[in-house]
């Protein structure tokens, strides 16, 4: 299904970029998860959006496009020297005649289609260049992760930074909790305990909708400072100016990075699913 911005009819396209050689996970999208490949379950997730016309997967390995219309998907193959999954989805989008495409990250099976919705109607702002999602931290132990992507943004909902340290810093609280933790070395009982869920911090969920033409631009683009030192993909849109609207989520999702993530997973599938 389109979705309309103002008078104009857009197309949204989902592309799911899948590269067989991960470092730190070789054949990751052909990895069985309760008996099917991770790229499927990303596939199936993402056909169940309301707003997508269409979804495809992007590869550079001709297994992954074997299992793909092995279970009735659409895959199309892409250079292999390419730098990133971003990459690889504006040489697939370049050719393609929609409007708006989604980056569903491949290792990520249980996006939700109420997800790919969201983030796409964030694109009904007029000001949007991309949309992406957050979720409220809920794990104290994701505060201070570095793999826990944290993102700031302003009243409107776009985005300020996006970074793999602490942001925001809670001055005072985090001051308590340094004492707090001596005072525990010291055998002290008197000091404050601070709840981490009376401060607000949000997680980054790597799902993006861009402007086709605003993906094309930042393919373009050389990496900047700030995206070269957090590595971090967005930074180089903010660096040039490009506006993220941010929407959040009460929707978890947990990426597959390293095999022991398909037992996190399948916890969760078997506890929610």
């Amino acid at each position: 299904m389109a979705i309309y911005f103002k008078e104009r009819l857009l197309k949204a396209i989902a592309i799911i970029p899948a590269r067989y050689d991960s470092v730190r996970f070789p054949g990751k999208p052909l990895a069985l998860l309760k008996g099917k490949p991770v790229i499927q379950h990303v596939y199936e997730n993402a056909r169940t959006s309301q707003e997508l016309d269409r979804v495809l997967v992007a590869t550079d390995n001709d297994g992954i496009v074997e299992a793909v219309t092995s279970f009735g998907g659409e895959a199309v193959m892409t250079s292999p020297d390419l730098a990133s999954g971003t990459d690889r989805i504006a040489e697939v989008a370049n050719n393609l005649d929609y409007d708006i495409i989604v980056n569903v990250q491949g290792d990520e099976p249980i996006i939700r289609g109420e997800m790919i919705d969201n983030v796409v109607r964030l694109l009904d702002d007029k000001r949007a260049s991309m949309g992406t999602l957050v979720r409220r931290v809920q794990n104290p132990d994701e505060i201070f992760d570095p793999n826990t992507v944290k993102a700031v943004f302003d009243k409107e909902g776009f985005a300020i930074y996006f970074s793999r340290s602490t942001i925001p810093h809670y001055r005072d609280e985090f001051v308590k909790m340094q004492d707090a933790s001596f005072s525990s070395q010291d055998n002290r009982t008197n000091s404050p305990e601070i709840e981490p869920s009376n401060l607000k911090f949000y997680k980054h969920i790597g799902i993006y909708s861009y402007r086709k033409d605003v993906l094309m631009e930042l393919t373009k683009l050389p990496q900047s400072d700030l995206e070269k030192a957090e590595k971090l993909e967005q930074l180089r849109a903010l660096d040039n100016g490009y506006k993220i609207k941010v929407g959040e989520t009460d929707l978890e999702t947990i990426g597959v990075d390293i095999p022991e993530d398909l037992k996190k997973v399948e916890k969760w599938l078997n506890t929610y699913s």
